[in-house]
């Protein structure tokens, strides 16, 4: 009698526990989607640091509920800080729309010998599953030999094709590959009037 008591409590604690425990934390990234350029370049570009909201610089996803709400989903998570998803996935798009290998991360030593330099500032990056992912960016670009800059705004909004968070990360790495043709566009013009 005394080992069916001892076993209907174990099994009643083991139970309780499971129905206490936390389902584990799911971990998302960007990716560059960008098209690669038909011909190669010799362009070399250094892709500054990314300022992005302080709403969304956690690792948990900001998901966007309503026009003035906002929420913070405890168990989907970005893999690496945002601000650092961002200048990757930039420099990979830059990478691939310019034709060249020679573009970096402002941290990289190789950005001292760079052609332009490009700033980033997010003022807006919503995440709505199911539904949209948008963004909203300030830009800049220098080209270092002589300080002369073009600056220019992206916005963008990206249907979700599909539910969950690895649909919601496609469609902001979508956004992301426009914002960089916006900033491609800015160095081929810059490369075009040079020669």
């Amino acid at each position: 009698m005394r080992s069916l008591a001892t076993f209907a409590l174990a099994f009643t604690l083991a139970l309780f526990a499971e129905g206490c425990s936390s389902p584990p934390a799911k971990f998302y990234t960007l990716s560059a989607v960008a098209p690669a350029a038909s011909t190669p370049s010799k362009i070399s570009v250094v892709v500054g640091s990314v300022a992005v909201p302080s709403v969304i610089d956690r690792p948990q996803i900001v998901v966007t509920s309503s026009a003035n709400q906002v929420t913070v989903d405890e168990f989907s998570r970005w893999a690496s800080p945002v601000q650092d998803n961002l200048a990757r996935v930039m420099a990979d798009d830059l990478a691939a729309l310019l034709g060249t290998p020679r573009v970096t991360l402002s941290q990289s030593s190789l950005g001292a010998e760079a052609g332009y330099r490009v700033q980033i500032e997010v003022r807006n990056f919503e995440s709505a599953p199911g539904k949209y992912a948008s963004l909203d960016a300030v830009w800049s670009v220098r080209r270092l030999k002589d300080g002369k800059t073009e600056t220019g705004r992206t916005s963008v909004r990206e249907n979700v094709d599909g539910d969950g968070f690895e649909a919601l990360a496609a469609a902001h790495s979508r956004g992301i590959a426009r914002l960089s043709q916006d900033i491609a566009e800015a160095i081929r013009a810059f490369e075009r009037a040079a020669s």
